[in-house]
């Protein structure tokens, strides 16, 4: 999808969603992956709803060319299923530090 605008926050797009018995993992379009910053705001569009019965407690993971990496929000707990839908979310995003959290759902 690109940036909103010219040096502005990067915007990802799924195009996928893969549940198993750790994580439910939304893949995100491996183009976009030049425009993620080394740390930074993010927005996120998941386009692919959760299959109906998932386990609810299963934390959220983004992977972006084949690297996934598990979602938290604020205090440090899991992103769960429980709490995520289709829509746009923005999160935080360090590589070096290890850290992709949710800032608004």
């Amino acid at each position: 999808m690109g940036n909103v605008n010219i040096n502005g926050i990067a915007t990802l797009d799924s195009t996928g969603v893969n549940v198993s018995t750790s994580a439910v993992t939304f893949t995100l379009r491996s183009a976009d992956s030049r425009i993620v910053p080394p740390r930074g705001l993010l927005l996120v569009r998941l386009n692919e709803v959760v299959p109906e019965g998932t386990t609810e407690t299963l934390p959220i993971s983004l992977s972006l060319d084949g690297i996934a990496k598990a979602v938290s929000i604020p205090g440090g707990d899991s992103w769960t299923v429980a709490s995520v839908s289709t829509g746009i979310y923005l999160l935080y995003y360090n590589r070096n530090a290890g850290i992709l959290q949710l800032i608004t759902a």
